[in-house]
């Protein structure tokens, strides 16, 4: 039999006997050296198979025998509460992040260009794909510590920029700017500090050279695709605001 059948076959038993992980580390789009010279392979590795990882397994140990136990992942980070926990908020969040955020991410040989739609909105909210850039850097720069600088579709369906703390995003319901993310860059020094140290600013502008506007462009047509998703955040905005 082999490895990957074994594997098949072993995920089938957990199942019956109930020990399945409802939740499962992605694979990264592409090698670990294909991201070099803006990422290098090794902080990709540690990233993905440690960080990563050690998400997706504590947030399938935290939601065993709750509400959340079968649940899809974004239902979740929109039902999440300050009175469930910060296992579940933090595996969570950091198993959604970083999904989003290898999704974005590719080689230049790689990308695909911003389609219409998104350039459309872009232009209405910030002028170009150059302004978005700089608000998006300016709030990874100010973000204190570990987090996210995002681009969200707001529940009205405009483009904006937003910043989180640690591994919250702004699907959840623990303030007042919600919205589906369509791209996440991570401030975390994990995401660079191997390559950049302390330099957070030289990260962010190697990034954008990974950043696949084609599939940032896809993410921003399935969000304004989905008015369910969207008047979901506007019926439960009015959660208690997460102190930072």
């Amino acid at each position: 039999m082999s490895k990957k059948l074994f594997l098949q076959v072993l995920i089938v038993l957990l199942s019956l006997t109930g020990f399945a992980q409802v939740y499962t580390l992605p694979h990264l789009p592409y090698a670990l050296g294909a991201y070099e010279p803006f990422i290098d392979a090794q902080t990709m590795e540690i990233h993905h198979g440690k960080h990563h990882a050690a998400y997706v397994n504590n947030l399938n140990k935290a939601i065993k025998d709750t509400r959340f136990a079968g649940m899809g992942l974004e239902e979740l980070l929109m039902e999440l509460r300050l009175e469930d926990g910060e296992a579940i908020r933090n595996n969570a969040g950091g198993h959604y992040n970083h999904s989003l955020f290898w999704n974005v991410l590719a080689p230049p040989a790689k990308q695909g260009k911003a389609q219409d739609r998104f350039l459309t909105a872009v232009q209405q909210d910030f002028g170009n794909l150059d302004s978005l850039k700089k608000e998006m850097n300016k709030a990874a720069m100010k973000r204190f510590g570990s987090g996210w600088s995002w681009l969200i579709v707001t529940p009205k369906g405009s483009l904006s920029v937003v910043s989180t703390p640690n591994q919250d995003n702004p699907l959840m319901n623990l303030g007042a700017d919600r919205g589906i993310p369509i791209l996440g860059i991570d401030v975390w020094e994990h995401a660079y500090y191997l390559n950049y140290q302390n330099r957070r600013a030289d990260y962010l502008t190697a990034v954008w050279s990974l950043v696949d506007w084609s599939k940032v462009s896809e993410n921003f047509d399935n969000a304004k695709a989905n008015e369910t998703r969207l008047m979901k955040l506007v019926s439960t905005k009015n959660g208690k605001k997460r102190k930072q």
